[in-house]
């Protein structure tokens, strides 16, 4: 999963959450995701587009850390 914005991610599917980690450290859960949106980003060769294209100011989201 390389990605020069996104450490990491998970997807809780019952709660349709996304917690993305980002390499600053900065750790963001997006609610009501669908998982076709998850696993579009899971699979883009260019996350940070994709995160910036499809998921920042479409989705709820709280900072965790």
């Amino acid at each position: 999963m390389p990605s020069t914005v996104i450490s990491s991610m998970k997807y809780n599917i019952d709660a349709a959450t996304l917690t993305i980690t980002f390499v600053s450290g900065l750790v963001y859960e997006f609610k009501s995701v669908p998982e076709e949106i998850y696993n579009a980003l899971r699979t883009s060769g260019a996350k940070g587009i994709y995160f910036n294209q499809h998921i920042k100011g479409k989705y709820d989201f709280e900072k965790v850390q």
